[in-house]
C-alpha cells in the first residue's frame, strides 16, 4: 500500500469529497479506532491522511422536519447529553452511556462508529431499531452529490460497508418517534461500559394497551454484522406482551442468531444470553 505522503484538513464538505475522488485517502475523525488499529498494524495509512474535524457541515444535532439529524462528527458525549436525543431516542442514550470511557466518548464520533462497522458497535444496535438512515456525499463530476440508505442495508461484513472509497458519511437521520413509542438497549460484558460487548440487544416499537406494534429488534456481536432480527420481530408484531409471548419471542431470538466462539464468550453462552436478556428487555417494556 502507498506510504502516507500528504496531510489534508479541509474546511468544507466540497473540499473533502473532492479529495476523496482518487480513492487513496485515509479519513481521520475522532481517531479512537484509527490510532490503535494503525499502531497495531491492522490499518495502514493511504497516500493522503484527511482530517475532517474542521468541516462544520458534519457537526451538530438538529430537528429537520420529521427527522433528527446527527452529524457524522458528533461525539458520543454530545449525543448522550443532547435534549432532542434524551427526549426522543432513549435507547441511543443508553448505548452512549455504555460506550467505552469518558475520554473515548469525548473524542469518538458516531460517524466513526458506523464506518468502523464492528458487529459489536454500541450505537449501531439502537440506530437499527430506530430505523436510522446513513447519508453519504461524493463528487462524481464537479457537483456535490448526496444520497442515503437504511442502516440495515449498509453493513456487509466485519469492518465492511457499502460506502465506496470516494464517499464520505455526512450524518445519520432518524425519524422522530410518535406518541407511545418505546425503545430499549441492553449490553452485556464483563465491564459493560469499558469492554467490547459479549452481546447487545435493541428493541423498539409502539406500545399501546399491552400490545407491541411496528416492532424492531436488533442484536450485536452475534453475527458478521449488526443483525436485524426479523423472525423475532414477526413473533412480537401485534401481540400482547404477556409472559407466553415474551418467552416465545426469546426462544425464537436464541435460534435466530448464529454467533461464534471467541475470547469473550462461547457461541452457546451468547445464544443463552440472547434468550435470557431478550426476555428481560421485553419484560421491562411491558412493566
Amino acid at each position: 500500500m502507498t506510504e502516507l505522503k500528504h496531510y489534508f484538513a479541509p474546511t468544507s464538505l466540497d473540499q473533502a469529497v473532492e479529495c476523496l475522488k482518487d480513492g487513496d485517502v485515509t479519513i481521520l475523525a475522532g481517531g479512537t479506532d484509527l490510532t490503535p488499529q494503525s499502531q497495531a498494524g491492522r490499518i495502514k495509512f493511504k497516500h493522503t491522511l484527511m482530517n475532517i474535524r474542521h468541516i462544520p457541515q458534519l457537526s451538530g444535532i438538529t430537528l429537520e422536519g420529521d427527522e433528527i439529524r446527527i452529524g457524522a462528527l458528533t461525539t458520543i458525549t454530545e449525543i448522550m447529553e443532547h435534549p432532542l436525543v434524551k427526549q426522543h431516542l432513549p435507547a441511543l442514550v443508553e448505548a452512549c452511556d455504555h460506550f467505552a470511557s469518558d475520554q473515548i466518548r469525548n473524542a469518538g464520533t458516531i460517524g466513526g462508529n458506523i464506518c468502523n462497522a464492528s458487529p459489536a458497535g454500541d450505537t449501531l444496535i439502537p440506530l437499527l431499531v430506530l430505523d436510522a438512515r446513513v447519508e453519504l456525499a461524493s463528487m462524481p463530476e464537479d457537483k456535490l452529490y448526496r444520497h442515503s440508505m437504511p442502516l440495515s442495508t449498509f453493513f456487509v461484513g466485519p469492518g465492511k460497508t457499502r460506502k465506496s472509497l470516494c464517499e464520505l458519511v455526512t450524518c445519520v437521520r432518524i425519524p422522530v418517534p410518535g406518541a407511545g413509542h418505546v425503545s430499549r438497549f441492553y449490553k452485556h460484558g464483563t465491564r459493560p461500559a469499558l469492554d467490547i460487548s459479549t452481546i447487545s440487544i435493541g428493541v423498539a416499537g409502539n406500545y399501546r394497551d399491552g400490545v407491541l406494534s411496528q416492532v424492531r429488534v436488533a442484536f450485536g456481536a452475534v453475527a458478521p454484522t449488526p443483525l436485524r432480527a426479523e423472525l423475532t420481530e414477526q413473533a412480537l408484531e401485534g401481540r400482547r406482551l404477556d409472559a407466553a409471548a415474551i418467552e416465545n419471542a426469546a426462544a425464537i431470538a436464541r435460534d435466530e442468531v448464529n454467533p461464534i466462539d471467541d475470547v469473550r464468550a462461547s457461541a452457546w453462552y451468547r445464544k443463552e444470553m440472547i434468550h435470557n436478556m431478550t426476555k428481560r428487555v421485553l419484560e421491562n417494556v411491558s412493566a
